[in-house]
């Protein structure tokens, strides 16, 4: 199974049997939200919530990358993960 384009890609996400590590998890999510928003615009979380901290960093640290490159990064980030967790 290989996902063409984001759409298959996040679909094949849904069909994985366990859930992939943390950090694959950021770099998935990082990916996604650069790819359909583009650069991370919104005000840093605060206080003690660590996940929506890490979550806001992963995907600042793309700032810059386009949309389209995000998306390819994405897509070949779910194919290598599907041969692992499908």
């Amino acid at each position: 199974m290989k996902a063409n384009n984001l759409e298959e890609a996040f679909a094949l996400t849904k069909k994985f049997s366990s859930k992939p590590g943390n950090e694959d998890l950021l770099r998935l999510y990082s990916y996604y939200k650069q790819a359909t928003e583009g650069d991370n615009n919104e005000e840093r979380p605060g206080g003690f919530d660590f996940i929506a901290a890490a979550k806001y960093n992963a995907w600042a640290n793309l700032k810059g990358m386009s949309k389209e490159e995000a998306g390819q990064a994405y897509i070949a980030l779910v194919n290598v993960l599907a041969e692992k967790y499908i």
